[in-house]
This record gives C-alpha cells, sequence and structure tokens, in this order.
C-alpha cells in the first residue's frame, strides 16, 4: 500500500450518498429556565407521572449488570400474550417501537434485486423519524399529505401504492397531529391493500385511545389486536416509553402471524431490551390498572386543555394521544419563544405548527395560560389537505 503523500490532505470516509438526503431527528428540548418558574418539559410526549412504583423497586435491586439479557425476552413475550390474549410467537421485542419499525423496514424494504428502491407510503406529516427509517433501510419515502382534519387520506394512500411498494406505515393516533384511524377505515383500506405489502400499524400512543371518551354515534379509535388476526400482512407496533413511563429504558415490541415473526427474528438486534428493562415492562403489565388510572388522569387533563383552547376560538384536531396540535404556520417560532419565556418546552416544526404534550396539571394551567395572552389562534387549514 502507498503512503499518503505529506502534500496531501488523506482522504476521510464519507457516509453513503443517502445521507445527504435525510432529514436529521430533532428530539424535544429540555425547557430554558425561568427565574421564580419551574421548568417543564412538554416537547417529548413523555409521561410525566412515570413508571409505576414497582419499576423503582427493580432498578434498585437489579443486580444482573454483568449478564447478557435474554434475545428472546421470553419473559416478557409470554406476560403479554397473556395480557393480550394471543399467542407468543406473534411477538417480536425490539428497542422501543422505533427499534421495532427498523426491524420491520430491515426484513421487508430496501433495494431489489434490481437495485432499485423499494417503496414505503406513510402519511405526512407524521413520526418524524420514518422519513429517516426508510432512508436508512435504502427504501424510498412516499408521503402522503394528511387531510385538512390532520388524519389520514386512506383512499390517497391506496392510489399511491405501486408495483414499488413494500410496506405502508399507519400512525394512529397520528403523531404529531393526534387524530387516529377507526377499525371501519382499517379494514376498508387492508381490503384494497395486496395481499404481499406489509401494513404497519403504529400504535405508540394506543392506552391514550383506549381511555379516550367516545360521543353518541361516534366510533371508537382502532384496536390493532381487534384486526391483525383477519390480516396475515399487518404488524402492530406498541411500546413501554408513552402510557407505561419507562421512555428510557428502550421497549417496544411488533405483533404479526408467525408467517411475518419468523423474519423479524432473523432481523432482530440481539440483546435489544436489556433484562432490567424487560423486568420493569413486566411490573408494567402486572399492574395495569396503576398504569391506566395515571392515562385516564392524562386523557382527563388533555381534555381540560382542549376545551379551553376551543374557548378561545383555537382549532384543534381531535386527538386521542397524549399531546394537542397547533397549527400556528408562521407563527410557530413566536409562540415557541413565548412558551420559552413561561420556561415550558414545546415541538416547534417550523413553520407548520407546535406540539404540546399534556404535562403535570400545573405545567398544562400555565399553557393554557399562556395561549390566552396569544392574540393568534390556530386554523384549519384551507383546502383538503393539511
Amino acid at each position: 500500500m502507498n503512503n499518503p503523500s505529506c502534500d496531501h490532505q488523506p482522504q476521510l470516509p464519507t457516509p453513503r450518498a443517502v445521507f445527504s438526503q435525510l432529514p436529521q431527528y430533532s428530539a424535544g428540548k429540555a425547557p430554558q429556565p425561568v427565574p421564580g418558574l419551574e421548568q417543564y418539559k412538554l416537547s417529548s410526549n413523555e409521561n410525566p407521572l412515570g413508571p409505576v412504583p414497582e419499576v423503582a423497586h427493580i432498578l434498585e435491586n437489579f443486580t444482573q449488570v454483568h449478564r447478557y439479557p435474554d434475545p428472546l425476552c421470553t419473559s416478557l413475550r409470554h406476560a403479554l400474550a397473556e395480557e393480550h390474549g394471543i399467542s407468543a410467537e406473534d411477538i417480536v421485542t425490539g428497542a422501543g417501537s422505533l427499534g421495532a419499525l427498523n426491524q420491520i423496514l430491515a426484513t421487508f424494504a430496501g433495494t431489489s434485486a434490481d437495485g432499485s428502491a423499494d417503496e414505503v407510503i406513510y402519511a405526512w406529516r407524521s413520526f418524524e423519524a420514518y422519513p429517516i427509517c426508510v432512508g436508512l433501510a435504502g427504501a424510498k419515502s412516499v408521503k402522503v399529505p394528511l387531510t385538512a382534519e390532520g388524519a389520514h387520506d386512506l383512499e390517497a394512500m391506496v392510489e399511491a401504492i405501486t408495483d414499488k411498494t413494500r410496506v405502508i406505515l399507519v400512525c394512529t393516533p397520528n403523531n404529531p397531529t393526534g387524530p387516529s384511524v377507526t377499525e371501519h377505515q382499517l379494514r376498508s383500506f387492508l381490503d384494497r391493500v395486496p395481499s404481499h405489502i406489509v401494513v404497519v400499524i403504529d400504535e405508540a400512543y394506543f392506552e391514550f385511545c383506549e381511555a379516550s371518551p367516545v360521543m353518541a354515534g361516534e366510533e371508537p379509535p382502532v384496536n390493532g389486536l381487534s384486526v391483525y388476526p383477519d390480516y396475515p400482512n399487518v404488524i402492530i407496533l406498541r411500546t413501554f416509553s408513552k402510557a407505561q413511563g419507562l421512555a428510557g429504558l428502550r421497549v417496544g415490541y411488533s405483533i404479526s402471524h408467525p408467517q411475518l415473526t419468523q423474519y423479524l427474528r432473523v432481523a432482530a438486534t440481539p440483546f435489544a431490551v436489556t433484562s432490567i428493562a424487560e423486568q420493569a415492562a413486566i411490573a408494567s403489565i402486572e399492574h395495569r390498572d396503576v398504569v391506566m388510572q395515571r392515562v385516564r388522569h392524562l386523557v382527563a387533563e388533555r381534555e381540560r386543555v382542549v376545551r379551553a383552547l376551543q374557548e378561545l376560538g383555537w382549532w384543534i384536531p381531535t386527538t386521542r394521544a397524549n399531546f394537542v396540535w397547533l397549527n400556528l404556520g408562521e407563527n410557530t417560532a413566536d409562540f415557541t419563544q413565548r412558551a420559552e419565556s413561561h420556561a415550558l418546552s414545546v415541538r416547534a416544526f417550523a413553520q407548520e405548527g407546535v406540539r404540546v404534550s399534556i404535562g403535570e396539571d400545573e405545567a398544562n394551567d400555565r399553557f393554557i395560560a399562556l395561549c390566552q395572552s396569544v392574540e393568534y389562534a390556530p386554523q384549519r387549514p384551507e383546502g383538503t389537505h393539511f
């Protein structure tokens, strides 16, 4: 091998070409300190009430850090199987639902045998990690605009299917706007999707759907567990990060038929879920009544926040999650700065709007007070799409 000349700078490694086309994930920021005000983080959709008390006991007494975890998370899968009334063979764990999603994309979407990119369809705006994950898998994103109500346009998503489509992502409730898909809508959609295309139902916020009030004559949000048995191409995504308050431990999972899980287990990152995380997740399952009690409180707070904003004349998309969307457009930066001056951090999407997580009761009070002081109001988008 020739030695590089002293007169030339050595050529450094460069990433794959796709890196220049990928957005960077922007995590929710911590609030800025403001003298005299307690800081509240409303930017990451975290559960401010934390996990069940038994998790603290597990963290304090765990002694097996020197041992590798069970790569199959056998105990957790069986606990989930009993809770959901399904087979443990239908469950594959991952480092959060995002880790489980990456396993799905690595298995079913990337570069075809002819060198062309597979296509992955999803609504937009939706979870901002989607385009990053799809691009890193080697596939091509096909973004379908949301309806003016901030919901999935399932008809347009069907029309976007081509012979290159391999995966479709349906985020319900949709992050960051909040609307959910109903079972009737989902089944009608699935009946029109070719059976060789994987459809991922991302239910990261399902427990908040479950606890949400349903008006008379209104169809509730879908429960993917009621649908996937009838569709061998459907995969459900769930997580312990939101309702269970285990965001820092990274536990998620997918549910699908064994015809799919046999491949997902091959793609799964070995030891992605630690033993301490597995035990914490099991404790959350065993004390689901406490988890749901906290979820119901956050849902009640969400409804209180929505009512207060609607009384101000603000348009808020119907949300079934633990956050609200403010369609602020060009006022996004100004509102974000005002929130910072109130020791609140919110999640801004430049020139689009702001997502605000439901936090502690006092944080929600301060958020409402902030909104009361703002002279502009979020409005429903003009036209038929978001």
